[in-house]
């Protein structure tokens, strides 16, 4: 009969295991700030990785956000007479919510799995072991680098989502249903107001930090959270740092958005 009750307990303790340990390994990556010099050159070279080599199916996704929301909202608008808020919709939209939740999942799907096994395939390769005796801080070199790097990413990533999927919504709305195309810029440049931008700022930033805290870190812990080593441990280390930064990024987005409102 205790069965459950001790499974509930040990699922308890590995969440408070995971959450103390995603806390430290964050606080350990930003420690690393105050030393110099700083691996600039890295931290451009991951910007590249993640950011640049994103943009096409950045720019597919956002495409086709902004024509699905201008699609979806002009059937509803138009039974209420208000089509002329069709530009104001979309924008609203994808600026506070849909841009900075569809840049941070393909940053997910891309760069984070890739990045999450990378940090795995080096540990189980024991190359952080190598570093530590060479005494080369492996935080300071491969980790924070990579954290500062999504963290710029990210904002960068949604602001053209948020740029692509206006451009689809005009698409659908002005081109396709005729939607007076004074009407749809006018009402978007009346609407959006800097508390707009600003919440969708903040949240795609900490949306970088929280993606890329994740990964790293269940790349770096692979060798304690994985039972099992090897190709099967990466794997299974990858798709708990996809999930996990998944459901923790929709619970910032939640939390962000409660408080900014």
């Amino acid at each position: 009969m205790l069965a459950p009750v001790s499974r509930l307990g040990r699922a308890a303790i590995r969440v408070v295991e995971q959450a103390g340990r995603l806390a430290i390994f964050f606080v350990t990556c930003l420690s690393r700030l105050v030393y110099w010099p700083f691996p600039v050159a890295e931290v451009i070279k991951q910007m590249h990785f993640i950011g640049a080599r994103s943009l096409p199916v950045i720019a597919v996704a956002g495409l086709f956000t902004g024509m699905v929301v201008a699609l979806q909202f002009y059937d509803a608008l138009i039974r209420f007479g208000s089509v002329d808020l069709l530009g104001s919709v979309v924008a609203l939209s994808l600026i506070r919510e849909l841009g900075p939740v569809m840049a941070a999942l393909m940053v997910i799907a891309r760069a984070g799995s890739a990045t999450c096994s990378e940090i795995a395939i080096m540990r189980n390769e024991q190359q952080f072991d190598a570093l530590d005796c060479m005494a080369i801080d492996s935080f300071r070199y491969v980790m924070l680098p990579r954290l500062i790097a999504g963290i710029i990413a990210v904002p960068l990533l949604t602001a053209i989502v948020n740029v692509v999927g206006i451009g689809g919504g005009y698409i659908v709305g002005v081109i396709i249903q005729g939607v007076s195309d004074g009407a749809y810029l006018g009402g978007m440049a009346d609407t959006v107001l800097w508390s707009d931008v600003r919440m969708g700022l903040v949240k795609s930033t900490l949306f970088g930090a929280v993606i890329f805290c994740v990964v790293l870190a269940k790349g770096y812990y692979v060798h304690i959270e994985q039972p099992v080593s090897g190709a099967e441990g990466v794997g299974r280390a990858t798709t708990d740092a996809v999930v996990l930064s998944a459901m923790l990024m929709l619970f910032t987005d939640y939390v962000v958005s409660a408080l900014m409102l």
